[in-house]
């Protein structure tokens, strides 16, 4: 996709995100800072201030855990050796304890299983969802362009599969 494509497809996905009722409902809010080919989050974090929620983005501590966050609009951030935007300080929360949780996405297919960038940090993060047997929050929503919805993905025994996809063309 090229980038005017990219910037209005991310529109139209945050818009139907942050009309959602798994986003209205919710007071925590886990969200990523997008790279570059990414769903363009910024626009669901803004609205989340707006609307008195508090937002976290995750932050990566060694090579296999996850934490979250909290930012506000006066955050300071610096790239990990990844290249993702980090917050330099800030209030951290257990992943249980977030309502709900915005997450990129590679590939998704109609059962909501995803593929992340590899590094498998989400699926450690939360797999404390793994052996449910009802949803508990937090809610995963993946959002992710529809070009990247494929016919089956076949999961691994650690994947933890999305509540729900919000693409550009539900």
């Amino acid at each position: 996709m090229n980038s005017e494509l990219r910037a209005s497809a991310s529109d139209i996905i945050c818009n139907r995100a942050i009309a959602s009722r798994e986003f209205y409902s919710s007071a925590a809010i886990g969200c990523y800072l997008p790279m570059t080919d990414e769903v363009d989050t910024r626009e669901i974090i803004e609205a989340g201030w707006r609307a008195n929620k508090r937002i976290f983005i995750p932050v990566l501590r060694g090579k296999r855990e996850m934490l979250f966050c909290e930012i506000t609009p006066s955050t300071e951030l610096e790239q990990n050796t990844f290249g993702v935007w980090e917050p330099t300080r800030g209030f951290l929360i257990a992943p249980q304890k977030l309502d709900l949780v915005i997450t990129p996405t590679v590939a998704f297919d109609k059962s909501n299983h995803r593929i992340g960038m590899g590094g498998g940090y989400f699926d450690r993060c939360f797999s404390f969802l793994r052996n449910r047997k009802q949803w508990i929050r937090p809610k995963l929503i993946g959002v992710a362009f529809q070009c990247q919805a494929v016919e089956k993905i076949t999961p691994n025994p650690w994947d933890i599969r999305l509540y729900r996809v919000i693409s550009d063309m539900d």
